[in-house]
């Protein structure tokens, strides 16, 4: 008996704090996918506190979407600014419409002409003279600095990149009579360093997050890239007023 009891296997004590290991690896995933769906659906209809950002508003789509205006003020646009097509896209109707019904619904209306680098800016500029009124009315134009020139063809350069945009600036604001405001991505700015060549208002884009990458202050925000509401069927990019 004695030997047998010698010859027992001892118990394996290793075991249990390795399962309970997985368990709480386990769920900490869990946790971490519950909070990420959470936040993702909160997004979908956060802006920020309007206490702190009185002034609020949104760009609408590209592409001409139905956009209830009546119903954007609704639920705390004032303003709005909307996309001007680009010169090689067919017709404005859709903007034309989008900027009449814009400012029936009793909102303040600016528009936002997508830099294209790969354009000259006489062609660019003309295009938005024959589409924007001169209006006093009217919010300061906003020139979109999101594409870089490395598709283009033939090659263009940096150079001459930001010398058709300096050209495009001067040409837009001798039309529009007032500054345009730079709606500035990360990518263009870290190309062309344009916050520090370019003294005028900066638009800078990062979701729930103050952006900071334009290392000097910014007069619009937008906040929250994907808004969802019951103004369009199509998310709205949602946009605050620095104070």
């Amino acid at each position: 008996m004695g030997k047998r009891g010698r010859g027992r296997a001892r118990p394996r004590f290793g075991r249990a704090p390795r399962r309970w290991l997985w368990r709480l690896a386990a769920l900490a995933v869990l946790f971490a996918l519950a909070f990420a769906a959470w936040l993702w659906w909160d997004m979908r209809s956060w802006r920020p506190d309007e206490a702190m950002y009185p002034e609020q508003g949104a760009l609408v789509p590209r592409g001409g979407a139905p956009v209830r205006f009546e119903t954007l003020k609704a639920v705390g646009a004032r303003f709005v600014y909307i996309p001007l097509p680009g010169v090689a896209d067919a017709g404005t109707g859709g903007f034309t419409e989008a900027f009449r019904s814009a400012r029936a619904a009793g909102l303040k209306v600016g528009v936002l002409l997508g830099f294209d680098p790969c354009l000259s800016a006489d062609a660019q500029s003309d295009a938005f003279a024959q589409s924007v009124p001169r209006d006093a009315d009217l919010l300061p134009p906003a020139i979109g600095l999101d594409r870089l020139a490395d598709g283009c063809t033939p090659k263009v350069s940096d150079a001459a990149v930001e010398s058709e945009l300096i050209t495009l600036i001067n040409q837009i604001e001798m039309h529009a009579g007032r500054p345009v405001i730079l709606k500035l991505s990360p990518a263009f700015q870290q190309r062309h360093r344009t916050a520090t060549a370019l003294a005028r208002d900066l638009w800078l884009a990062r979701d729930r997050a103050r952006p900071d990458y334009a290392g000097r202050p910014w007069l619009l925000w937008s906040a929250n890239s994907a808004r969802v509401t019951e103004a369009s069927e199509v998310p709205v990019e949602w946009v605050v007023v620095q104070k």
